[in-house]
């Protein structure tokens, strides 16, 4: 399983040729704070790459969860839409967002790697 990042502090895990969870990483539920609601997109329901896919408030603010990748959502956590902080507890796992079909493989090289995340963070 190979984990990317995106500039706007979503993760994404491909679990096999085509599918891939989706999330926020520590460094987003870190600067949201308590969550206290999330806004799962609604299976079936297709995306551009950029596109808003959810929204997580907390009790601090709201932002925006984006699509990383061109994509058919295929599940959500409902876990997480009864329990939102599991996005604090456990967000790189059980507090993952949606699962999504990907239908361009070739994004992903435009994520960023551990490494890269990394660098952008000791930027901020």
């Amino acid at each position: 399983m190979t984990t990317m990042f995106t500039p706007d502090h979503e993760w994404i895990n491909i679990e096999d040729h085509e599918a891939a969870v989706v999330g926020i990483t520590l460094h987003a539920q870190d600067a949201l704070g308590d969550v206290v609601f999330v806004d799962l997109p609604e299976v079936g329901r297709t995306y551009k790459k950029g596109e808003i896919a959810g929204v997580v408030e907390s009790v601090k603010a709201a932002a925006d969860i984006y699509m990383p990748v061109d994509g058919e959502v295929v599940e959500v956590n409902e876990d997480l839409r009864n329990d939102p902080s599991l996005a604090n507890s456990d967000p790189m796992g059980n507090g993952w967002f949606f699962k999504v079909h990907v239908s361009n493989l070739a994004q992903f090289e435009e994520l960023m790697d551990p490494p890269g995340y990394d660098a952008l963070l000791k930027t901020l």
